[in-house]
């Protein structure tokens, strides 16, 4: 399920239609509580859920074709534009965002899917949700205009409460957020209009289990638009033939065309970012999405970023032993596309890319060993796969 992004205006810009357009819900601030063990809220449950236990939903392929995995169509009843959607860990739960202001959750299972819940709270367009790991619960940020990130927890079936309100996380738009990898704890990252990233990170040895801890970097004064955690993984064996656990690791894309990769110092904990030379493959417009591929080659990490300059650029570092591969990001054009390209996203396995563009097209693309990407598959367009039955 794959979903084009909107907030495609300058941060001054965005801050200016924000304050006009939004000012009469401002109300919403003052209701928000600061503590987890006060945000018992629980959120409302579409009508439609209480009437329907089970949904056949659309299939677009004819009966000879019943063995092979079939799209599931969903109809969101969203009553605006749908930005994100994601699946959580299992896959047997969906969630969609909107303009509307709402976030929808499906139970999902085979080629059935049923309403579960609507979630409210954000008083602007809902840009970018985030499952978290099931080690912590069914937890699901969501990130937006308004310039907050708000998570919210499943504690019975159909039924959530709103755990933390980041209410002012940011001066401007939240456009990304993404929950990081389990090993490093229940962290989350926010990147933002306002040029900054925000790391939300939850309990430590300093605080108690329910408080929270922001802290900010630096980004592009331009904007990000998006965020992604590098896969957990261990590093070479030192001396002592021991595997240290490789540092927390961040890439985010902003509004300056560009790409940013952040480590976090294992020895005084501040988040340090290193320089990506592009050379002669770079982005010439926005940066709209980034995506850390999941480990597959030991040592080696490849990134993958689209933009608006409808190009899709494959990153790689590392991966033949040498010093100097360890350190330098070879970027190679994957493809360039009719329209400007929205989001990217990786198989579970590394190997498959989704691409997903203006042109209301999902292609999916697979890199052969002569090193060339190829394209393998097309996804129909959702809308004209439920026009034809």
């Amino acid at each position: 399920m794959y979903a084009q992004g909107g907030y495609g205006q300058a941060p001054q810009q965005q801050q200016q239609q924000y304050n006009a357009g939004y000012q009469q819900q401002q109300q919403y601030a003052p209701q928000q509580q600061q503590q987890y063990g006060v945000q018992q809220q629980m959120t409302e449950q579409p009508q439609q859920a209480q009437q329907t236990q089970q949904q056949e939903v659309t299939q677009a392929a004819a009966p000879a074709d019943q063995g092979k995995a079939q799209p599931i169509y969903v109809d969101t009843q969203h009553d605006d534009m749908v930005h994100d959607a994601q699946l959580d860990y299992y896959g047997t739960k969906l969630a969609t965002s909107s303009s509307d202001r709402t976030v929808k959750i499906y139970d999902v299972s085979g080629n059935f899917y049923a309403p579960n819940a609507t979630l409210t709270g954000h008083s602007g367009p809902i840009y970018q949700l985030s499952w978290s790991h099931p080690k912590y619960g069914t937890l699901l940020a969501s990130a937006s205009f308004d310039g907050s990130v708000l998570i919210h927890r499943e504690s019975r079936q159909g039924e959530w409460i709103l755990v933390k309100a980041f209410v002012g996380l940011h001066e401007s738009s939240v456009n990304s957020v993404q929950f990081a990898p389990h090993e490093y704890g229940l962290v989350c990252v926010a990147g933002s209009s306002d040029g900054r990233v925000s790391v939300l990170t939850h309990g430590g040895e300093s605080n108690g289990d329910d408080e929270w801890t922001v802290e900010y970097l630096n980004d592009t004064p331009l904007g990000v638009n998006a965020v992604s955690w590098a896969p957990y993984g261990v590093g070479k064996e030192g001396e002592d033939e021991q595997c240290e656990p490789l540092p927390p690791r961040l890439v985010t894309g902003g509004s300056d065309n560009g790409i940013r990769m952040w480590t976090k110092n294992a020895s005084t904990g501040i988040w340090e970012q290193s320089v990506v030379e592009s050379g002669d493959a770079h982005h010439k417009d926005w940066v709209r999405d980034v995506a850390w591929a999941p480990s597959i080659i030991p040592g080696m990490n490849v990134i993958a970023s689209c933009s608006e300059d409808k190009t899709v650029i494959i990153w790689k570092q590392g991966g033949d032993g040498t010093a100097d591969d360890d350190k330098n990001w070879s970027p190679k054009v994957l493809n360039t596309f009719e329209d400007p390209v929205w989001r990217v996203s990786w198989s579970i396995t590394g190997n498959i890319l989704a691409v997903s563009s203006g042109d209301a097209n999902v292609t999916l693309w697979k890199e052969e060993l002569d090193g060339v990407w190829s394209l393998v598959n097309q996804v129909e367009d959702a809308a004209e796969g439920a026009q034809g039955e």
